[in-house]
């Protein structure tokens, strides 16, 4: 079957340092075009990469018919408009985390994917590794019995006060940057909305972004924490990651378990009803693999018909929900309903 064809909306960082390399890995798509506002920029990053076509204009890429799928890496706020603008032209989009600012726009997205036909996700390449297959191989094989509480970590130092993830105009701070990976693994191990949210919230006196939020998420018969920093951590390439399960009769943990932004062997620890401690009674090994690599390949192989997993973005509207919800509950000093 023939690659699908690819183009990226804008030259943002994430796409010329992850996604557009990462291409030369997958043999389901082609990347054939790049645009930016900036004639001379989409030229460089053609250039660069020996992509063919660049364009001075988004809407040009958008419009050209030689183009099956988009990548979004664009500014948070921007997401929405041009996803939407993406999918009623007739193409297929893979949008940068998070995927909007707000449950309405994801609600907004959804309608667009409905009346185009055309498919959208948001791009977690988290998810694509294979530690998450082993991951829910795990909880939903009982070795370690139901979920009962899930804890993640997840922080970094992001102190440019240029970085977009410090505008609060723009969608910067912890939760909607980093929160989003933690819900979603969450989401993951309970498979479930949570039944109501509570936060504390620190911001930065001068960004007014949220610096460090953390949050409980009451499942009922189960509970979720996190925690997200953008001042906290480390201030090397690699976030400070951690994700653990406590099941009913068991514990499952991770080392490096959400974005790996270079290629790096990482392990899944369990413990079962034997294990001691916190020593595993059998570790899973992986050997380093390009995340983004197998995002796009997948991606592709989907939209080939081809019989792969892909993630609705009705996922993302619960994230975006549970979001809200934890920054009304951080104001408010109050539990808050999540509506199923």
């Amino acid at each position: 079957m023939n690659p699908v064809r690819w183009g990226v909306l804008g030259a943002a960082a994430i796409a010329t340092s992850r996604f557009i390399p990462a291409m030369k890995g997958a043999t389901a798509a082609s990347l054939v075009g790049i645009a930016s506002r900036s004639a001379e920029k989409a030229k460089a990053v053609a250039q660069a990469f020996r992509i063919p076509r660049h364009f001075d204009s988004y809407e040009a890429l958008i419009d050209d018919p030689g183009i099956d799928a988009l990548y979004v890496p664009l500014p948070n706020h921007l997401h929405v408009e041009w996803s939407v603008k993406a999918l009623e032209a007739g193409k297929h989009v893979l949008c940068e985390k998070p995927l909007c600012l707000s449950a309405n726009d994801a609600l907004a997205l959804i309608a667009a994917r409905n009346r185009s036909g055309r498919h959208i996700e948001e791009a977690f390449s988290y998810r694509n590794h294979p530690q998450w297959a082993k991951i829910a191989e795990v909880l939903a094989g009982g070795a370690i019995g139901a979920a009962r509480a899930v804890q993640c970590t997840l922080a970094k130092q992001f102190l440019d006060p240029n970085d977009i993830r410090n505008n609060p105009d723009h969608g910067g701070g912890a939760l909607y940057d980093l929160g989003s990976y933690t819900i979603s693994a969450c989401s993951a191990a309970f498979g479930r909305a949570p039944k109501r949210v509570i936060a504390a919230i620190d911001r930065d006196p001068a960004w007014k972004i949220d610096r460090l939020s953390t949050a409980l998420l009451d499942y009922g018969d189960g509970h979720a924490s996190f925690t997200v920093g953008t001042q906290s951590g480390p201030s090397a390439w690699a976030t400070h990651q951690q994700f653990s399960v406590l099941g009913s009769n068991g514990w499952l943990r991770c080392d490096f378990p959400y974005a790996q932004g270079r290629p790096t062997a990482c392990h899944v620890y369990v413990g079962d009803h034997t294990s001691h401690g916190t020593f595993e009674t059998t570790t899973y090994s992986f050997e380093p693999v390009n995340q983004y690599t197998l995002q796009v390949e997948r991606f592709s192989r989907y939209l080939r018909g081809e019989a792969v997993t892909s993630w609705p973005i009705e996922d993302s509207l619960l994230t975006l929900t549970i979001i809200e919800a934890l920054f009304e509950s951080a104001r408010s000093g109050q539990w808050q309903d999540i509506p199923v």
